[in-house]
């Protein structure tokens, strides 16, 4: 199940931002995080199964979403966890394009054609 953020998961959702390539460094990951607190636009968004085990971060435009970030735990990958937290971000936002950047460009690619879409939109950092 998807659900969003609330600050008492801050240390979790830390800990999966933490395996995103741009979010190495503590005072990098403090800042998305913060950004993800305080900016409406921003969302974070964790999956739970019986714990919570997966993180998407979404940038809210007026057409399109971008997909910031994208987790999932190591000890549960390879299961589709990401894939369905894209699905569902897909069903809670139906008339918005998702676009990725280039960190989660591939990811976003393969969920978009393993559901046989085109997206191929990608925004630069």
């Amino acid at each position: 199940m998807l659900i969003r953020y609330k600050k008492s998961f801050e240390k979790i959702a830390m800990g999966l931002m933490s395996f995103m390539p741009t979010e190495k460094d503590i005072k990098q990951l403090q800042q998305s995080m913060k950004m993800y607190e305080e900016d409406k636009s921003n969302q974070l968004f964790l999956w739970k199964d019986e714990d919570i085990i997966g993180l998407a971060g979404v940038k809210i435009g007026e057409d399109s979403i971008l997909v910031q970030h994208i987790s999932v735990s190591p000890s549960h990958r390879n299961e589709g966890i990401g894939k369905i937290m894209i699905s569902t971000l897909r069903d809670m936002y139906p008339d918005k394009t998702f676009v990725s950047n280039t960190y989660t460009e591939s990811f976003l690619t393969k969920c978009t054609s393993d559901n046989k879409e085109s997206n191929k939109n990608t925004v630069k950092d």
